[in-house]
């Protein structure tokens, strides 16, 4: 088989890009004999091509197509969405013209299936991982991360991109509700980022010194009232981090006793248990990107026989 693979969103700092770097290297790891990965978003003479973001979905595929949807808030959401509307509205109608279509939880397979018109049979759902560079630092690293990022002793944890506002995420009401711990929040900066008050911000970091930064905070919140998977949920229980978030359905489904969960949009719910939980986490689920390699391969089979 001859996987032509859409690379491009390898380089973004946020979870997609950590989906495609994760994934393309499991891909590499597990690739039955005789396949070929070939990076490009023009395929030609492949048997296969998959777009890991619906950015990439093309119109009219010149092979069999898979693409990973990630959610789909913008079409859920339209009136918070109005910039980008256009845009996701010409995607969506790529999607519908996928042989098959992956998604990271059964929540977001029912809303694809709801919302795009899709037959559930060419939804897989396929769970993500923590990167293998996440797991828990030594006190020494975690001492060198505060020192280099000016952290406190004592700290809530939130990561995710900052680059733009994003209505879901609550990034504003979190940081402007009371709280008895200091919040630092990890990720790329935009300036209306610096504008939230009385929060640390690290800016992008390295994998190394984001584990660390996991592996010394007091707990991770979530506090978006609409999630997909929740990468960052997993990561930090994979540091030994314990979580706290908004109950959504997908963030139920990923972490189910993992973690603790308070109403959606009750902020001041969300830090006062952030605040209240102790070591140690449990465990992530027991799911490695390895397996959700595997799991890829079945769909570009199932998807090139169905061709």
């Amino acid at each position: 088989m001859r996987l032509a693979f859409d690379s491009r969103p390898a380089s973004d700092p946020r979870g997609v890009g950590r989906y495609v770097r994760c994934l393309l290297e499991g891909l590499r790891e597990t690739a039955p004999s005789g396949s070929e990965i070939v990076e490009t978003h023009r395929p030609r003479r492949a048997d296969i091509f998959h777009s890991p973001w619906i950015d990439g979905a093309m119109i009219r595929p010149p092979c069999p197509m898979v693409v990973t949807v990630h959610d789909i808030v913008p079409l859920k959401r339209r009136s918070e969405y109005l910039r980008t509307g256009l845009r996701f509205r010409l995607r969506y109608l790529a999607i519908q013209r996928a042989m098959r279509v992956i998604v990271p939880t059964q929540a977001v397979a029912e809303d694809v299936v709801a919302r795009l018109d899709l037959d559930p049979k060419l939804v897989a759902v396929i769970p993500e991982a923590p990167a293998p560079s996440m797991y828990t630092r030594s006190a020494e690293e975690v001492a060198a991360a505060r020192d280099r990022y000016r952290l406190p002793a004592d700290y809530l944890l939130w990561v995710g991109g900052l680059q733009h506002p994003d209505p879901r995420k609550r990034v504003a009401a979190l940081a402007d509700a009371p709280r008895d711990l200091p919040l630092v929040m990890v990720g790329p900066t935009r300036p209306w980022a610096h504008e939230l008050p009385d929060v640390t911000l690290t800016g992008q970091v390295s994998d190394e010194d984001l584990a660390a930064i996991y592996s010394g905070a007091h707990a991770l919140v979530m506090a978006s009232d609409d999630e997909g998977f929740g990468l960052p949920t997993v990561e930090a229980l994979a540091c030994g981090t314990p979580v706290v978030a908004c109950d959504l359905p997908a963030l139920r489904e990923v972490l189910d006793d993992r973690a603790t969960f308070v109403d959606t949009g009750d902020i001041r719910a969300l830090l006062t248990a952030a605040a209240a939980v102790r070591r140690p986490a449990p465990p992530p689920p027991p799911w490695s990107w390895d397996d959700a390699a595997d799991a890829t391969w079945s769909v570009y089979a199932a998807a090139v026989r169905a061709a």
